[in-house]
């Protein structure tokens, strides 16, 4: 993949990862008081914001993965499989800028071989 296009897919992708992240950043001004809720609103509050944290995880997790991606065209190595030194494919970097591996070696690793 040209390197130019490696760069914008990444500046992309970090963009819309670091929005999302500011976005679940808890705000103090959702309710008024706590006095007078619901023991229902108690546990809604409670799943949103364990839910947000795994959504937080998640998205903290990809951002890492964009910066090695990017550590990674800077030594002229983004586009080689971090564990075969194998070519990746366009395609799957263009849906996967950060993708460390081929498809093949990505399923391997995902379960656990």
């Amino acid at each position: 993949m040209d390197p130019k296009r490696a760069t914008e897919l990444l500046q992309v992708e970090r963009s819309r990862i670091e929005h999302a992240l500011a976005e679940l950043e808890p705000s103090d001004d959702d309710e008024l008081s706590d006095l007078d809720q619901h023991m229902a609103d108690d546990a809604t509050e409670l799943f949103e914001e364990e839910r947000d944290a795994g959504l937080a995880e998640r998205l903290r997790e990809e951002l890492a993965a964009v910066e090695r991606a990017e550590e990674r065209l800077m030594l002229g190595t983004y586009g080689l499989s971090v564990e075969s030194g194998e070519p990746i494919p366009d395609d799957r970097l263009e849906a996967i800028p950060w993708a460390e591996r081929t498809v093949e070696e990505q399923s391997r690793y995902d379960h656990g071989g």
